[in-house]
């Protein structure tokens, strides 16, 4: 099996927002901000082949869906889907994506789902051979979301989603598109039922899969949040995320699981490390992945 890391489109938001809890002294130091405090975010998403037999595709960033308009205030960089030409370059179409997987509907991470947006035109899906996964508890959030977060979703994603006749709601460590070559593990710190997928690694100790790859979306979205208290002014509930990402860490650290990135501009995959003081950081980064066999 190889995967690619694909960046989609890029984003700039407020550093503030980003860094939720932390002095902007503190923060600017891990993220440069440009004159109106704005921090520069990769959108990037994971291409692995072949996953349990099938070309499946982990998120699939903010897209160009878009209007102008909408396109300035959140700070979305290119007006053309950027992921796409990322998947011509590494050879591959979005009719050959046989599954995608997402850990959550907000918009930066399921936006891509979406054609580039034109006058005129309603939204519509892509990938059209594809399974979209998507967590049950999730879901639940996405049709009816709380005012707190209402403005993360898009409207039409979810009927656009049903009406595909190709939705599987995951329930569970194992989904039956993927079977047991993807574990999922679960988060609510930063909205409900956010779902983290591990590609299971080739290794087993004590029954244990070790030495894979997990997608860490907004759990944690770079390598400055892989220190634990920093969370999001974004997320849902800063205290039960910490406590989340503790034992999310421990984990991985404990099986050799490698942490790949989706909003970290310069580092796609790394290994995580913990001092002697017991403070967690990463190690072995990797700015890109293209074609890499996931047990290197």
């Amino acid at each position: 099996m190889k995967l690619w890391s694909l960046l989609g489109n890029s984003q700039k938001l407020d550093g503030g927002a980003m860094f939720g809890n932390a002095p902007r002294a503190m923060w600017a130091k891990w993220m440069a901000p440009d004159e109106r405090n704005r921090i520069d975010l990769a959108c990037r998403a994971l291409l692995a082949t072949p996953l349990a037999g099938k070309t499946v595709l982990f998120e699939t960033g903010i897209g160009a869906f878009f209007e102008p308009k909408l396109r300035e205030r959140y700070g979305v960089n290119e007006d053309r889907h950027v992921l796409l030409d990322s998947l011509a370059a590494a050879g591959f179409a979005p009719e050959d994506i046989d599954a995608v997987v997402l850990s959550h509907l907000h918009f930066d991470h399921a936006g891509g789902l979406l054609a580039p947006w034109q006058e005129g035109q309603p939204p519509r899906l892509l990938f059209p051979n594809a399974t979209y996964l998507v967590g049950r508890r999730h879901w639940e959030r996405a049709r009816a979301p709380h005012p707190r977060d209402r403005a993360s979703f898009i409207p039409e994603l979810p009927g656009l989603l049903e009406a595909s006749g190709r939705l599987e709601l995951v329930e569970g460590e194992h989904s039956q598109a993927l079977g047991r070559s993807v574990r999922f593990h679960y988060s609510d710190g930063h909205t409900p039922g956010l779902m983290l997928a591990e590609i299971v690694g080739p290794e087993s100790v004590d029954g244990r899969a070790h030495g894979g790859v997990v997608f860490c979306s907004d759990l944690v979205p770079g390598r400055p949040w892989v220190h634990v208290p920093i969370t999001m002014g974004y997320d849902r509930n800063a205290e039960l995320l910490i406590d989340e990402k503790q034992a999310f860490l421990a984990d991985k650290l404990e099986r050799n699981v490698h942490l790949f990135f989706t909003h970290d501009p310069h580092c796609a995959l790394a290994q995580v490390v913990r001092d002697e003081r017991g403070r967690y950081a990463t190690a072995h980064e990797v700015p890109a992945l293209h074609a890499r066999a996931l047990a290197a």
